[in-house]
């Protein structure tokens, strides 16, 4: 019997190391395919990108520091210490420094001012530099990058620009300059999740101040909020050369990607507002569509359904389907009208300084709700604060896509694919007819039911960024 039992052992331990070498067979000629599959996607989108603006998605290679003097491959690529860039971030927003004013001239009143949000993910952002210098219009526009992180690889990308006027602002409060103190991550900060009473006992610092769920701050959420909320009042009401500006700002992130005519058909929603919808105060370019979905869990999920299926890497990559989307291109193209939605009007909008005078006056809303989100922030200013709720003109074909496949939110494997881009582009190419529309039809959209009272996220119970953030609006 003892020997028939370890026959059986002996067999099923064959068996098992017979399948996971297979599976780890498998699962490296997946990783070859989706290698493959990648250089395929960085091929299709140079082809589709006129040579000129090559320029732009080409890394330089550099041999940079980071913030401690040692060579590394990490997000920051400098080889200045906290102190150093801490002076540079001052100089540069003293300076006030505008690239290209001597090839483009001066700023007009009804010039739009476009401004980029960065953080570190510089491949999405070479591709919207890309899609931005192929805007139309865009040598009028004054492009203003605001970042959180000082990278001379992403400096070098932002003052290569040729296009248009360029200008760098940095937000001062950042986590990079301050790695041991509040904004940051204090030693003496309580922890994310200490009980309020264990946290009284330690006197940690914020001690008294938790979330509405019970949590303290995390630095790494409290930041996006912050930088929105200094780079708005920077850009309307500090800034030399737009503080008195009444036309157009529109607000775009590092992993937005615009279509050729965003320009041409803001401006005709502004004037189709001014005309026939004079409670509309943000336009949105971009909208959140159910085309707009893929699907790819995790990695286990999608290596087990690939060996039950033998499939190739095209079963394994994202899919999208964009079969409806041309379509929502139309020479008579659509917008509509509706009460602001911060989970569906927060991408590529645009409004002017009286939008924001609405929106700076209610700057304790802003800053002493508790959601770490801006959006959800300014949602909760239109509902509480403002007489009448913001109202947005939201284009129906949209002109600014969301290519990040990574977020605060939302971590894969490969952050840097570039599987949307190629997609988005072809999207644009197909519609390349029905772009420039000459006139827009407008549609009013009532919400079928009363918006519900919104509890927020947490996140921004503690004190001090009530402070910082009120702070900024006084500055």
């Amino acid at each position: 019997m003892r020997r028939k039992s370890n026959m059986w052992i002996r067999s099923g331990v064959a068996v098992f190391v017979v399948f996971f070498v297979w599976l780890q067979l498998n699962f490296l000629s997946y990783s070859g395919s989706a290698d493959t599959a990648d250089l395929n996607e960085s091929a299709t989108i140079f082809s589709m990108v006129p040579s000129v603006l090559h320029k732009f998605l080409t890394p330089r290679p550099r041999n940079v520091s980071n913030i401690n003097g040692s060579a590394t491959n990490a997000t920051y690529r400098t080889s200045l210490n906290i102190t150093e860039i801490k002076k540079f971030i001052a100089q540069c927003n003293l300076q006030q420094t505008i690239y290209n004013e001597d090839l483009f001239g001066p700023l007009q009143n009804d010039s739009v001012i476009i401004i980029v949000q960065v953080h570190d993910r510089i491949t999405y952002l070479r591709h919207l530099i890309v899609s931005l210098a192929q805007a139309q219009d865009i040598s009028q526009a004054l492009l203003i990058f605001s970042h959180d992180i000082f990278d001379e690889e992403i400096n070098s990308l932002v003052q290569s620009i040729d296009f248009c006027k360029v200008m760098q602002v940095f937000y001062p409060f950042s986590i990079q300059t301050h790695p041991n103190e509040f904004p940051g991550e204090d030693p003496n900060d309580c922890s994310r999740n200490l009980k309020r009473d264990e946290a009284l006992v330690q006197k940690c610092n914020n001690a008294p101040y938790p979330d509405l769920y019970g949590h303290y701050r995390e630095a790494k959420f409290t930041q996006t909020k912050h930088h929105w909320w200094w780079k708005a009042n920077r850009v309307f009401n500090q800034l030399e050369v737009t503080r008195n500006h009444t036309g157009l700002v529109v607000f775009l992130e590092e992993d937005h990607f615009v279509a050729q005519d965003f320009i041409h058909v803001l401006k005709l929603m502004d004037n189709t507002c001014k005309t026939s919808c004079p409670q509309c105060n943000i336009l949105s370019l971009g909208t959140y569509l159910k085309t707009f979905s893929y699907y790819a869990d995790s990695k286990k999920k999608e290596l087990l359904r690939a060996i039950k299926q033998q499939a190739t890497v095209n079963v394994m990559q994202p899919s999208w389907t964009f079969q409806v989307l041309p379509s929502l291109y139309q020479h008579t193209q659509k917008v509509e009208i509706t009460p602001w939605i911060s989970s569906k009007h927060n991408m590529g909008m645009a409004f002017n300084r009286t939008t924001w005078n609405l929106i700076r006056n209610c700057s304790e809303f802003f800053c002493k709700y508790d959601d770490y989100n801006w959006d959800w922030s300014l949602q909760h200013v239109s509902q509480y604060c403002l007489k009448q709720r913001l109202h947005a003109m939201v284009i129906r074909g949209p002109r600014v896509f969301h290519i990040g496949e990574c977020g605060v939110h939302h971590k894969k494997n490969n952050c840097e694919s570039t599987g949307v881009i190629s997609k988005v582009q072809k999207v644009l190419k197909s519609a390349k007819n029905h772009l420039f529309p000459s006139y827009l039809t407008l549609t009013y959209v009532t919400p079928l039911k009363k918006t519900k009272i919104r509890k927020g996220n947490g996140g921004w119970g503690d004190r001090r960024d009530h402070m910082l953030c009120i702070g900024m609006t006084a500055r």
